[in-house]
């Protein structure tokens, strides 16, 4: 197996990190202006941005200064509109569950021989997975925060990126999901009231990444266990960075969102923006924010001793012209006037320390990469020494003080004690400072030793982020799926996936004549091949072609096929590979493909052309087929019992969102009849009955029988995730969903 650096190593590292890249390519395809945000807060080069499905004012923008950055980001326009939407159909799935099942976030018990509902086959931890170490450790997927109980310490709330809260009584032993029916997944913050810990506030939007899906601040009066929205207003489409309970006054709360800093005095009921720059981060006085707030925006460190009324900027020494790419603040507890600000400008990171009033520049940790700085980035003061802190980037850093000599020791990456990279968030215990918890792209970590050895608590984590999903057609109990910078897994039945591949997961088959033989790929056009379904596997070394993050890959018996500028192809399953032209125009790629057969390949690309790609014995050949729509196509299905009939989903907005041609792409019709307005991302056709489809959505699953005249939801006992990828099994009967941040489910089909 490859280790997870040699799979890294077979591409060149992508300028701004690959995470940028998929930000690019997630937000492009459910609405390009949605990259307008980021290319606007972000100090991203030209020659960094992706171009696909960008919008010309995106195209344009400027890289961001000190002084750009202090323009108003207030929640509007495309990023708005698209989570009101996400938000509107979350309650309209809620208003056609049972009543139990929403209050108790599960689905009800169905009397016999009723139709089961989704049942979650995980993975709830992944044992074998990556670290930049010598190690192995068990992973789940992005954690994006953690809080620890002031009044109990075994009490934890874990924030995933796209998956929503999860609760633990025993220090992580065991785990239970706590708001998968709530509007958003997407968490970005967590916090106790320190006065009340039965008080519990969190911030959906996850300020890294799924910002757009803001959907307000979540509440829960009973310590985690229900939740309630609190506040939907002013942070529908907004994401959260941080959030603070005033230890003065507990009905005082402060919000840093990508939206800028709000104040709360009632509880987070209503809020109000008190400084509309994108904010990263607040350290409030142990006394409350009317002695001092410090906070993070884009355009620098700034005081407010009133509570955030009012703010101003605080000069740091020897500090460099340059934007920030992101900058962190926190304070020693039993210390507050000791102080840490932790920042990057370009690829280069900083480090400021005060004690009294005085700001001293300190020398950062000699290897620390700040490539994802704008994605994973902390800084945390230990809460009883003024002499030592903790610096997440990709890696973790603790330092330790003795006089003016600061001591730097990476402990994220330490041989055998290595954890998973990318670190997003880091949280200490109450009454025992040595005890941290780690957040990253890989769950949980726990460490008693002040990060000298870790212990990971992913098992019953359901939080994997799912990319896409291939089959034995067999059986229904062996799975393949590709994960977001957790690799490629496997399913066979249990309730443990297998890790069979390193690196990130794209794109992944199964030759249905011989499933023995599975194809998985990272990201670009790279492709693996195995001949004992993903024990070992052989690089197959496809042609270096611009393509999409993960492009699509097709395969039908010994015909394999990557979606790239031109179609990669072999027809032996092996290479020599065929590069085949498809005359796209600039800036156009493949999005999703299906092979009707060996010999024939139908394309939809991120402009909504389809194309029809055969076979003739000696060469493929070309037709361009009519076009639904000029937008993303997310998938494309071909109908079992008539080859002439396709189905396609688009992801893109600004229009129908499923479409049928029932003569081969001659024509099309629009076939969104009260399906929500939001992004489509998958669709299968019942081999039985073709009346029947199913389509996954960017919140749930929805079903037709009368070949989309009509749909209806079919989301009992699914959780309102991302679906990403939906696939039938023909032989048993089942729809399998793989969601973004809460793994995979399962369905019977009668």
């Amino acid at each position: 197996m490859k280790t997870r650096q040699e799979a890294r190593a077979r591409k060149p590292k992508r300028p701004g990190g690959k995470v940028l890249q998929r930000l690019f390519a997630f937000l492009g395809r459910r609405n390009p202006a949605l990259n307008d945000p980021i290319v606007a807060t972000v100090a991203v080069p030209r020659a960094v941005r992706q171009k696909t499905s960008l919008t010309k004012k995106a195209m344009r923008a400027k890289q961001v200064t000190a002084a750009s950055a202090s323009r108003t980001r207030r929640p509007h326009g495309p990023t708005h509109a698209f989570a009101a939407a996400m938000i509107k159909a979350a309650k309209k799935l809620g208003a056609s569950k049972p009543r139990r099942a929403q209050r108790r976030g599960k689905a009800k018990v169905l009397p016999a021989g009723v139709l089961a509902p989704w049942q979650s086959i995980g993975p709830t931890g992944i044992p074998n997975g990556q670290t930049y170490g010598t190690n192995r450790v068990t992973v789940a997927g992005r954690v994006s925060s953690v809080a620890v109980d002031p009044g109990n310490p075994k009490h934890l709330l874990v924030g995933g990126a796209g998956g929503g809260i999860w609760e633990s009584a025993d220090t992580g032993g065991t785990w239970t999901p706590r708001t998968d029916l709530m509007p958003s997944l997407a968490i970005g913050a967590i916090t106790f009231d320190p006065s009340a810990p039965s008080r519990v506030y969190a911030g959906s939007g996850e300020g890294n990444f799924y910002s757009q899906l803001g959907a307000g601040v979540f509440k829960s009066t009973n310590g985690g266990t229900t939740w309630t929205v609190a506040a939907s207003a002013p942070f529908v489409g907004v994401g959260f960075y941080d959030l603070v309970v005033d230890p003065k006054t507990p009905a005082v709360l402060y919000a840093a969102t990508t939206a800028g800093f709000f104040k709360s005095t009632n509880s987070g009921a209503s809020w109000t923006v008190k400084r509309a720059v994108g904010c990263w981060d607040i350290s409030v006085h142990p006394n409350g924010g009317a002695v001092e707030i410090l906070a993070t925006f884009a355009d620098g460190l700034f005081v407010s001793t009133n509570g955030g009324t009012s703010f101003t900027a605080v000069a740091l020494p020897s500090k460099p012209a340059g934007a920030w790419v992101r900058l962190v603040v926190d304070r020693v507890a039993a210390s507050p006037d000791v102080a840490y600000v932790f920042g990057a400008i370009g690829t280069v990171a900083y480090l400021w320390r005060r004690s009294g009033t005085t700001w001293r520049k300190i020398t950062t940790p000699p290897k620390l990469d700040t490539s994802q700085a704008w994605y994973d980035w902390y800084v945390a003061a230990t809460p009883n020494s003024v002499n030592q802190v903790f610096l997440g980037a990709i890696e973790g850093w603790r330092g330790d003080q003795s006089g003016t000599t600061w001591k730097w020791t990476n402990i994220i990456t330490q041989g055998s004690n290595s954890i998973h990279p990318d670190q997003h968030c880091l949280a200490f215990s109450p009454g025992n400072p040595k005890i941290i918890y780690a957040g990253n792209d890989g769950g949980l970590f726990r460490s008693g030793t002040s990060g000298a050895g870790w212990t990971s608590l992913n098992k019953g984590l359901g939080i994997t982020e799912m990319e896409y999903l291939a089959s034995d057609p067999t059986t229904s109990k062996w799975l393949m799926a590709g994960l977001q910078d957790n690799g490629t897994i496997r399913y066979t039945g249990g309730p443990t996936w297998d890790h069979i591949a390193d690196g990130d997961g794209g794109d992944c088959g199964v030759n249905q004549f011989n499933p023995n033989i599975v194809y998985h790929s990272y990201y670009d056009v790279s492709l693996e091949r195995s001949t004992n379904k993903g024990d070992t596997w052989t690089d197959m070394a496809p042609p270096n072609l611009p393509s999409l993050f993960y492009p699509p890959v097709e395969v039908f018996g010994p015909t394999v096929a990557i979606g790239a500028t031109s179609l990669a192809v072999t027809r032996t399953g092996v290479p020599p590979w065929k590069t085949v032209a498809l005359g796209l125009a600039a800036q156009e790629f493949p999005s999703a493909m299906r092979a009707i057969d060996a010999s024939t390949i139908i394309i939809g690309t991120t402009r909504g052309r389809m194309l029809k790609m055969v076979w003739s014995g000696s060469a493929w050949s070309k037709t361009q087929l009519t076009s639904p729509a000029p937008r993303y196509i997310s998938c494309i299905a071909v109908d079992p019992s008539n080859p002439q009939r396709y189905w396609i989903t688009m992801s893109q907005l600004g229009g129908a969102l499923v479409y049928r041609s029932d003569n081969a792409g001659v024509s099309w019709v629009n076939c969104t009849a009260n399906l929500p307005g939001i992004p489509m991302n998958a669709v299968v056709v019942d081999p039985a009955s073709f009346k029947r489809v199913w389509v996954a959505a960017d919140l749930g699953v929805y079903q037709t029988v009368d070949l989309g005249a009509s749909w209806g939801a079919f989301t009992d006992g699914l959780p309102n995730a991302l679906a990403a990828d939906l696939i039938f099994h023909k032989q048993d009967r089942v729809l399998v969903c793989a969601t973004r941040n809460r793994g995979a489910w399962i369905r019977s089909v009668p």
